[in-house]
């Protein structure tokens, strides 16, 4: 059991920082909040792993879903840059 602990441990830290280099370079910025709202769910996975089941709850409300909701009420909000021409 240990074993596979230790490779969700090398796994999850990777995974966090790819779904954040993604939301990055995403031109869509749609496509960017949901990377950022994926990168937030993994974020709170590691929390629960690491034994702290009040902060991952607390991730995955706030970081997830409303910060995500949030982003895409404004996004809505907008207009988009190609409506113009």
């Amino acid at each position: 059991m240990s074993i596979y602990l230790e490779v969700i441990h090398i796994i999850l830290p990777i995974l966090i920082i790819a779904s954040s280099l993604i939301s990055i370079y995403l031109k869509d910025l749609l496509a960017a909040v949901i990377a950022l709202a994926a990168m937030s769910l993994l974020l709170s996975l590691e929390f629960y792993i690491l034994n702290a089941p009040d902060v991952a709850i607390a991730e995955a409300g706030v970081g997830a879903c409303l910060t995500a909701a949030i982003f895409i009420l404004a996004l809505k909000a907008t207009k988009r840059m190609e409506d113009e021409s």
